[in-house]
């Protein structure tokens, strides 16, 4: 089982799919990682020799900012905003869409008002 920068990869998957389940890794930097410590995309994760098993995890380690280090510069970002009282950072403290997207409807997952059945999470009314 490999496990690099902190995170177990699935065995049944595809190394190039399975290193982006580490965060701030997707399928082009994962590309990129694989060209470069040569082994072949098509092989699994199970199937991976110890020493390729290094040689991806020091490329990534080195090379790459990874799963805490992404984390928190997105934070800082997001706190920088919100201390500079800009519109994006006002909206993240409201927990509302930052990038425009319409709030008459479809925003739901941003408030925490995610519905799992009809009528669930709906606000109640109050009747006059």
């Amino acid at each position: 089982m490999a496990r690099i920068a902190g995170v177990t990869l699935p065995a049944q998957k595809r190394i190039d799919i399975g290193l982006t389940y580490i965060y701030g890794i997707g399928t082009t930097t994962a590309k990129k990682i694989i060209a470069a410590s040569g082994v072949s995309p098509e092989i699994r994760v199970k199937d991976l020799t110890e020493a390729q098993t290094n040689k991806l995890r020091d490329l990534v380690e080195k090379q790459f900012k990874v799963e805490g280090e992404v984390r928190r510069e997105v934070m800082s970002n997001i706190k920088r905003l919100k201390d500079i009282g800009s519109f994006r950072g006002s909206r993240h403290i409201k927990g509302l869409p930052a990038r425009g997207q319409r709030t008459k409807t479809n925003n739901r997952t941003i408030r925490g008002n995610a519905r799992k059945t009809m009528g669930s999470g709906k606000r109640k009314l109050e009747k006059t």
